[in-house]
């Protein structure tokens, strides 16, 4: 005999429209009926919340009267899954990404190669084919760590023309060849590009090109490795690894600027914080990323 199945609706997504100017958190507190705070961010962090038809992650976004807010019963069916690219944040504006060695940012010619930018592209439009992502700055190939996109060709110039005052932030890892010798230091030269070797060139006196400050603590070290923190105050092509060829200890792996043996099997550079002002909430927002694993390894 034939087995009845009993067919279970899908239950229906909430719809809540905005009366007044207020954060996301707290509307959802007060219309989800006694719902805990960290139950709202796990919504969130789910991907079951859109604002006017837009997946939001943020917990302290501002709405505003008639604004449309949705809470879907199961998770979001856009989640993007990529061994070279996780998301971090999203919101209606931006999207923070985590990008893995290995992976362009964007692409350097007419080839197919897959890229930070060809993937969030793709996720994008799953939720609407009219949506677009816009680069705003870039990581080196084999440089990982935190990524910004924009959503909007708006966006993207506010943030690529305003990036010294919106940006409040940027912190890098680097494993060096050699013990270095100051616990701190502040590195401060003059940029130039060859144009026939796209190589970077570093001059300690002003020569034209563009003048290019990095500070750096040393966080661990060994007779053969130490591990930086920095900190850029300026955001120019290769500044890390060329500031770090000019003191004598290059970056490991980097051929191109004196690096040679790799222990890491990789380029030892990570991109691990971000911050900067929200260029639409105005609010400072904050990204950071673990340590890589194998940055640590070589110094038990």
């Amino acid at each position: 005999m034939r087995k009845k199945t009993t067919f279970i609706p899908e239950p229906k997504p909430t719809h809540l429209k905005v009366s007044e100017t207020i954060d996301l958190m707290t509307f959802l507190l007060a219309k989800m009926g006694g719902m805990s705070r960290n139950s709202v961010k796990s919504l969130l962090a789910h991907r079951q919340v859109m604002v006017n038809n837009e997946i939001t992650t943020q917990f302290n976004q501002e709405l505003k009267a008639n604004d449309l807010v949705t809470i879907n019963s199961g998770r979001g069916n856009i989640e993007l899954s990529h061994p070279k690219l996780s998301i971090v944040f999203e919101d209606a504006h931006l999207i923070i990404v985590e990008k893995k060695e290995g992976l362009l940012t964007v692409s350097t010619g007419d080839n197919d190669e897959t890229t930070a930018f060809s993937i969030l592209r793709t996720h994008v439009k799953k939720s609407s084919p009219n949506n677009r992502i816009y680069t705003v700055h870039r990581l080196d190939r084999e440089t990982s760590g935190i990524l910004m996109f924009a959503k909007s060709r708006e966006v993207q110039l506010i943030l690529q023309e305003n990036w010294h005052r919106i940006i409040t932030r940027r912190v890098y890892l680097a494993l060096v060849e050699g013990s270095v010798e100051k616990e701190q230091d502040t590195i401060v030269t003059w940029l130039t590009e060859n144009e026939k070797s796209l190589k970077i060139h570093s001059s300690d006196s002003d020569n034209g090109g563009q003048q290019a400050v990095t500070h750096y603590r040393r966080i661990k070290s060994n007779e053969n490795y130490s591990l930086l923190e920095i900190e850029l105050e300026t955001g120019r092509k290769n500044q890390i690894r060329v500031h770090m060829q000019g003191i004598g200890h290059p970056i490991v792996g980097d051929k191109k600027y004196g690096g040679g043996f790799s222990p890491i099997g990789r380029l030892g550079l990570h991109a691990r914080v971000l911050a900067f002002y929200h260029p639409i909430t105005l609010g400072e927002v904050s990204f950071e990323t673990i340590v890589p694993r194998n940055f640590l390894s070589i110094f038990h």
